[in-house]
């Protein structure tokens, strides 16, 4: 009887799985997905058209939010970054949704509901996304936007420096500018050890693709880091990922954030009293 009363009690004090779908957006983790085109898609992109294909690992949850390009929280589903791409440019799978969905399947996501916000642009050069660029006012403001109701920012996901390895003067800066981006947006949105996670390159569009690597792998940063793409398939044979190969960048991005959250937030020890009924229902048993 006694122990029945204590697996009772046990029972009360663990936390009851949510319903999802009711969990105001107040009750979220934000992530910033920002960069160009491998971030913003182009998984199932051929001729410049999506063939609407959606992996099991991509398909939409009532748990995972997107902010839309006119700042209105609605359920995420592929293309994540339709509208807020170039308008000239088709969107396909990115690794947005199997990294929220990889989350959730986890158990240690953190919040009920994720938020993510696509700021991705394809052709965009570091210097585009500059402090004083119209790209970086634009993130800026989705992000401050996407915690106004509650929450808060998880990571910023960076994907970015195909377009930097054409000239070696952008190939050179790009450690630099990197670096000063990191500074910057934890400065405007005063967290100062906001988690980014930048991918390394799998292509590049000149010559200086592996100068724009070392220097991606060279920032020194706190709480920056490093996912590498290099070896996943492409689907146009030099430059996008395929619908698969964002599928497994969502995975190893959701990893990577995973074992940042364990290393920085340990569990927490169980209260006093929950130590001493576990101990109780052991030795009764």
């Amino acid at each position: 009887m006694l122990l029945l009363f204590l697996l009772l009690l046990l029972a009360a004090a663990s936390p009851t799985p949510s319903v999802l779908a009711d969990v105001p957006p107040s009750n979220k983790v934000v992530f910033i997905l920002a960069g160009q085109s491998n971030m913003a898609g182009r998984g199932g992109v051929v001729a410049n058209r999506w063939d609407g294909r959606v992996p099991a690992d991509c398909a939409p949850s009532p748990a995972v939010l997107r902010l839309t390009p006119d700042l209105r929280w609605e359920q995420a589903r592929e293309p994540l970054h339709q509208g807020i791409d170039a308008a000239n440019h088709a969107v396909g799978v990115g690794p947005g949704m199997p990294f929220a969905n990889a989350l959730l399947r986890s158990g240690r996501a953190g919040a009920p509901v994720l938020g993510l916000v696509p700021c991705a642009v394809g052709g965009t050069r570091m210097a585009d996304w500059a402090r004083g660029t119209d790209l970086y006012a634009q993130m800026l403001r989705r992000a401050r936007v996407a915690v106004e109701t509650g929450g808060r920012i998880g990571a910023l996901l960076w994907y970015q420096g195909e377009s930097d390895t054409l000239r070696w003067s952008d190939a050179n800066e790009y450690g630099r500018r990197m670096g000063m981006l990191v500074r910057d947006i934890r400065a405007d949105l005063g967290i100062p050890h906001l988690l980014v996670i930048q991918v390394g390159l799998a292509s590049g569009l000149g010559q200086y693709t592996q100068v724009v690597r070392e220097a991606q792998k060279g920032i020194k940063l706190r709480n920056v880091r490093f996912v590498d793409a290099m070896g996943l398939p492409l689907q146009d044979g030099h430059l996008h990922l395929s619908t698969q190969a964002q599928v497994q960048l969502g995975h190893m991005l959701a990893q990577s954030y995973l074992n940042y959250y364990g290393h920085a937030h340990p569990q927490a020890p169980k209260p006093w009293w929950l130590q001493i009924m576990l101990l109780c229902c052991f030795v009764f048993l």
